[in-house]
């Protein structure tokens, strides 16, 4: 199930996968809205009746200096990054308590353990849900729940675009990163797939960042 405010991009994804031989299906969503998420869950539910793994990447930013910071955006950003995430992985939690098990993946950010310029306010927001994680991980540990958050360095995305497409921020970011480029999206799945497979059952409330070795200078 892919959930989304974007109906075109969520549409597109679900065409892929099909092609691929797989199953899809997109709904469009706030996840912000309790209701919502409760119609959301309601729909996987029905369609593929369970829910087995929930991985929150739902995200939003906004590149502005601290003392210029409005607090719109500064509500904006934390209803989705991490308010969202609290809400949708509560409804499901409670499927997946009935069933005895499942998995729970938070996508936060490097930017979770080191502090930058312009990028505050989001870091803050990923920071605050890789302690919900660590959270939600020590509560629902007891029913079969296993919570983790997969946090990327600068990857090479629509979203992160004035990142990596600016010269000097991307440079100043890639002097301090080991591996010296940008990460590929794809290069971010190994880790998420890995949290899913029943291999990491005794891994919870931990994250694993993908970032070249950012966090190792």
């Amino acid at each position: 199930m892919l959930a989304g405010r974007g109906a075109p991009a969520l549409e597109a994804v679900a065409g892929e996968i099909c092609a691929a031989g797989g199953r899809a299906v997109a709904m469009v969503a706030d996840l912000t809205c309790s209701e919502q998420i409760e119609r959301l869950v309601e729909a996987t539910t029905a369609e593929f009746g369970r829910i087995d793994i929930l991985v929150n990447n739902a995200a939003t930013s906004h590149l502005a200096p601290l003392l210029d910071f409005k607090e719109k955006h500064w509500d904006r950003i934390f209803d989705t990054n991490c308010r969202g995430a609290f809400l949708l992985s509560r409804a499901a939690a409670r499927r997946m308590i009935e069933q005895g098990r499942g998995k729970i993946i938070n996508i936060t950010t490097v930017g979770a353990e080191r502090g930058s310029v312009g990028m505050g306010v989001y870091n803050a927001s990923k920071a605050a849900l890789k302690m919900l994680t660590m959270c939600m991980a020590a509560e629902w540990a007891p029913y079969g729940i296993c919570v983790n958050a997969v946090g990327p360095g600068l990857t090479r995305t629509e979203f992160s675009r004035p990142l990596w497409a600016h010269a000097e921020r991307a440079g100043e970011y890639l002097s301090a990163v080991p591996k010296g480029r940008v990460a590929e999206p794809g290069e971010i799945v190994g880790a998420v797939l890995f949290l899913s497979y029943d291999q990491s059952d005794f891994i919870t409330g931990q994250s694993i960042y993908v970032a070249g070795g950012y966090l190792a200078t």
